[in-house]
């Protein structure tokens, strides 16, 4: 992108902050890239999400397992979360990021917010407005 080949590492984040680009190192646990006829699966994986001008960029590095569409997909009764706590796999799509502005912006609880995230299908503008 830049070609920093012999750049520190350090001026490289001090530049690309200047120029507005925020890079994030994700935790997560797995990546499933789907297609048409099959799943890539990727088991820790590095993921790193790169802010730029309003668009959110993500970079996966690591050994995908390939399968067949569909032959890891949960059921409808597996979609209730190991913690019991009734809750689905629906709402863990909903970034806590978005929760928490709705949080601000609203004055309500997460949990309702959460639930306004999930009704709006993410749409912040609209699960900000169902309090106002």
């Amino acid at each position: 992108m830049f070609g920093g080949g012999g750049m520190n590492p350090r001026k490289m984040q001090q530049m690309m902050k200047q120029m507005g680009i925020d890079v994030t190192e994700l935790d997560a646990e797995e990546v499933i890239i789907r297609t048409g006829d099959e799943e890539l699966v990727f088991s820790d994986a590095q993921v790193t999400r790169m802010d730029a001008q309003g668009t959110q960029t993500y970079q996966v590095v690591g050994e995908p397992e390939t399968r067949e569409r569909g032959a890891g997909e949960a059921s409808d009764a597996d979609a209730v979360d190991d913690a019991d706590d009734g809750t689905t796999g629906v709402d863990d799509a909903i970034p806590d990021e978005d929760v928490q502005l709705v949080v601000e912006r609203a004055g309500v609880t997460p949990d309702e917010a959460r639930e306004a995230l999930a009704t709006e299908d993410g749409d912040l503008a609209a699960a900000i407005a169902r309090f106002q």
